[in-house]
């Protein structure tokens, strides 16, 4: 199996020849030999490396989710390292002077949340707006091709969403670049994508054969993204998501939670591929700093047939109606009254219907005709089989 990096260094970085170069990537996007792309780059006599761009976390993948990233010098390279998780979300036309392409590489999680894909569409608007072109280094989606969630209410876009895509969508992020590029692209940007050799749609990351390197700091191994799609949800919650602990996104609790009580209620639903057990933890950061919480750790008995995002819904609803006077979603946080959980699931009336006490299954039907569309609609975009 060869990644697009792979593939790239394989052929001599042709398409690099004679051309300025810019990257876009962060620590964790490594080639077969765990070598990270800004080494390969910096290191080849082929490779004029003339700037940097970094994603949320920053181009080393150590700050905190949410924290701004500001724009600073390489100390190996000399060259800028442009932030697009600061002051802007973006490079401006200043940045992208004297690049001849624009080379991106980032290990994605699979999941419409995650910030990296969005901050590529607004450099694939920038570059289509300046005549920058787009080389697209692909890599597999750790998730496979499975595909859930529902659709994405323009209202509601933001960068943890832009366009109306699925929360688990199934594609890679080369893929979801073309798609995007022709579809909501205002000013598509020339752009050619290096796929993978060997990937195939049914192949998760456990039958990838390859180490899984942390996109970032609360993505520490394959477990947690397997968890993601659905376990992200409880930042739209006062609930702790395990931040600041060594489970992030594979707990949940809140110091007012019997976490044996929990347990034996979620068992009690039968969610098919994950069982959970008691978990008392003390999160070092975000909610419920330096205190004792009660919940539960969700533990995959069988990843095939498990459906995270339908999974952590139960477990939100459960939660909801265990603990009526404790519970409550995250204030709301923006001028228009939007509430972070909306921003997540992708719509206003989901967490209504949980406050009303409505069957996860009626939320999950909802989105089946949204999903029977997507798929027509990624079709022609799809490089793996």
């Amino acid at each position: 199996m060869r990644f697009g990096i792979d593939r790239l260094i394989d052929d001599h970085f042709a398409p690099l020849h004679g051309k300025r170069v810019a990257l876009f990537s962060n620590l964790s996007a490594v080639n077969r030999d765990l070598v990270t792309t800004y080494d390969v780059f910096r290191m080849a006599d082929a490779v004029n490396l003339v700037a940097l761009f970094g994603p949320e976390h920053g181009f080393g993948g150590a700050a905190a989710d949410g924290m701004a990233v500001d724009t600073a010098t390489d100390p190996r390279t000399g060259l800028p390292v442009y932030s697009l998780y600061g002051e802007t979300f973006r490079p401006t036309a200043a940045m992208l002077d004297g690049i001849d392409l624009l080379v991106c590489d980032l290990q994605d999680v699979g999941v419409r949340y995650y910030t990296f894909l969005w901050t590529l569409t607004h450099i694939m608007e920038a570059c289509g707006e300046v005549g920058v072109p787009l080389l697209i280094l692909d890599r597999p989606n750790p998730l496979g091709g499975t595909l859930d969630g529902g659709a994405l209410e323009p209202k509601l876009a933001s960068l943890v969403g832009r366009f109306p895509i699925p929360i688990q969508h199934g594609m890679t992020i080369g893929e979801l670049a073309t798609l995007i590029n022709g579809r909501w692209n205002p000013h598509p940007a020339e752009m050619t994508v290096y796929a993978c050799d060997g990937w195939r749609r049914d192949q998760d990351w456990s039958r990838i054969g390859r180490a899984f390197v942390p996109p970032s700091p609360n993505m520490p191994h394959f477990v947690a993204a397997q968890h993601y799609p659905g376990s992200c949800l409880i930042e739209g919650t006062t609930l702790s998501e395990g931040r600041g602990t060594p489970l992030p996104f594979e707990v949940v609790g809140a110091p007012y939670l019997d976490g044996a009580a929990l347990a034996d209620a979620l068992n009690g639903l039968k969610l098919p591929g994950v069982r959970f057990r008691p978990h008392l933890f003390e999160p070092s950061a975000s909610k419920c700093v330096g205190q004792t919480c009660g919940g539960v750790q969700a533990h995959i008995t069988d990843p095939v047939i498990y459906r995270p995002v339908r999974a952590w819904l139960a477990v939100i609803h459960t939660i909801r109606h265990l603990y009526p006077e404790d519970f409550a979603w995250l204030p709301q946080y923006h001028p228009a009254g939007l509430q972070h959980f909306d921003r997540l699931i992708g719509d206003r009336h989901t967490r209504r219907m949980i406050d009303a006490g409505d069957p996860v299954a009626v939320i999950v039907d909802g989105w089946q005709a949204f999903q029977a569309e997507f798929k027509a609609l990624a079709a022609p975009h799809l490089l793996y089989g």
